[in-house]
């Protein structure tokens, strides 16, 4: 069973640390790489794939060093972000030059193979230049199956598709991974990740802030501290009522607009959402306070992976 294994890995670019020191591994099945963007997912999968080496730390596919090893290239299959490829070629061409340099016997029947796969014969025969954004992943990923590899990397794949070329791509993805295939795909989208992946890490300003099955990860992202803003009737009678209860952490009057109804409102944080939820709506009956404004403040998925970072 072919695994990738990354061992205490940085990379810098000067003065920027784009991954810093970390320790995964990368198994059969399907595993999602998730973290926003800017997060160096890219940078990891790049030296994954052995286009660039670590500063410092190791990656080894069954235990033989990727960077610079021919042999764990032939093992390997990457699809990059990067929309930038030879326009001039037809993709049958795009696909067999790369089966061609992998040394295969039937390079064209190979390429063949690897287009149908993807479902591209309809346009295998047109040139790159006419592509669309997600016609152009599906011959990259054409490319990346040519030579049949025991390990595919896909950074950020679904970018530009559309949803049923977004579903025949998670299928055919899903398959692989049942096929004992070691399959790894980026994204910064949680919902793609929930639907395709069975196992997941989570890398946020370069570091690695969790690992585990998909559930545990969304168990410690709903766990998390959860800030509101409430504006209500009468925010000083709400916060009373509210602080003493173990599900809220902390209360601050919001001044950014004292001129609204009730006050400028109630900055909350909660610990325990589930609680919180059932609380905040009861108490206001209870009290005869009306709910002006219940928003989240901290939903950004940024906010959700930093609070991983320091989980």
């Amino acid at each position: 069973m072919t695994s990738l294994n990354i061992d205490h890995v940085s990379r810098w670019f000067g003065n920027v640390v784009a991954v810093n020191d970390v320790t995964m591994t990368i198994g059969p099945g399907v595993t999602g790489l998730l973290g926003p963007n800017g997060a160096g997912k890219s940078t990891l999968i790049n030296m994954m794939g052995g286009f660039l080496p670590p500063s410092t730390g190791s990656v080894t596919l069954d235990g033989a060093p990727v960077w610079r090893n021919e042999q764990t290239y032939r093992q390997l299959g990457m699809v990059p972000e990067r929309e930038a490829m030879y326009d001039s070629l037809t993709g049958q061409e795009f696909v067999e030059a790369n089966a061609e340099l992998h040394g295969l016997p039937k390079p064209a029947a190979a390429a063949r193979e690897a287009i149908a796969t993807v479902e591209m014969e309809y346009a295998q025969k047109r040139k790159i230049s006419t592509y669309s954004k997600g016609m152009r992943q599906r011959v990259k990923m054409a490319s990346a199956l040519v030579h049949q590899p025991s390990v595919l990397l896909l950074d950020e794949p679904f970018n530009g598709m559309d949803p049923r070329q977004r579903m025949q791509l998670m299928e055919l993805l899903r398959r692989m991974g049942d096929e004992g295939r070691t399959v790894l795909f980026s994204s910064h989208i949680l919902e793609e990740v929930e639907q395709l992946a069975s196992h997941i890490e989570v890398i946020v300003a370069g570091r690695h802030a969790a690992s585990g099955d998909f559930r545990r990860i969304r168990r410690l992202m709903t766990d998390r501290p959860h800030r509101y803003l409430v504006r209500s009737s009468d925010d000083r009678a709400l916060a009373a009522a509210l602080i003493a209860d173990p599900s809220t952490a902390g209360i601050e009057f919001d001044a950014t607009d004292p001129s609204g109804p009730g006050g400028g409102g109630l900055r909350i944080q909660a610990v325990d959402f589930a609680r919180f939820t059932e609380l905040l709506p009861r108490v206001a009956r209870e009290h005869g306070i009306r709910l002006l404004t219940v928003s989240p403040s901290d939903e950004s998925l940024e906010s959700v992976f930093s609070y991983l970072v320091a989980a």
